[in-house]
């Protein structure tokens, strides 16, 4: 049986996990992105054109946050937003040509930073850790979800 003990020692590894890996990742020299910067691109590269709260709802960011990545992101010319043509009220946001080259880049550090996560550790003990971060999204949905 787990301990409260052990359950609270999770949620500090999560924690502090994830936060030495983002600060990491920010002040990487050739880091041109910031962490959300790159998960915008990354969405953008599966389905470029995407409606804006898709893409906030894909980084789990509510309006004013993926408002905010937006503004940034193309305030660095990796991205425009533009109205949705059936929707006036709606946007959508685009790659720009800045922005698939910053994405190519994305994806080389995310492949170096992915495989330094996963040395030491046996293709199925990633899975299992994997699974059990999926996981967390259903047990502990959004308030909007």
């Amino acid at each position: 049986m787990k301990t409260a003990k052990h359950q609270h020692r999770l949620i500090y590894l999560l924690t502090v996990a994830q936060r030495r890996l983002q600060r990491w990742m920010a002040a990487q020299p050739e880091s041109e992105v910031t962490p959300a910067q790159a998960g915008l691109l990354f969405i953008l590269g599966r389905q470029d054109g995407i409606l804006m709260g898709e893409a906030g709802a894909a980084l789990d960011l509510g309006p004013a946050g993926i408002s905010g990545l937006v503004d940034r992101t193309a305030a660095a010319r990796l991205v425009e937003r533009r109205a949705d043509p059936e929707d006036g009220r709606a946007f959508r946001v685009w790659l720009t040509p800045q922005g698939r080259a910053a994405l190519t880049r994305a994806k080389a550090a995310a492949a170096q930073v992915n495989a330094t996560l996963t040395e030491g550790f046996s293709a199925g003990e990633i899975e299992i850790v994997a699974r059990w971060l999926t996981s967390i999204q259903s047990k502990f949905p959004r308030d909007d979800e």
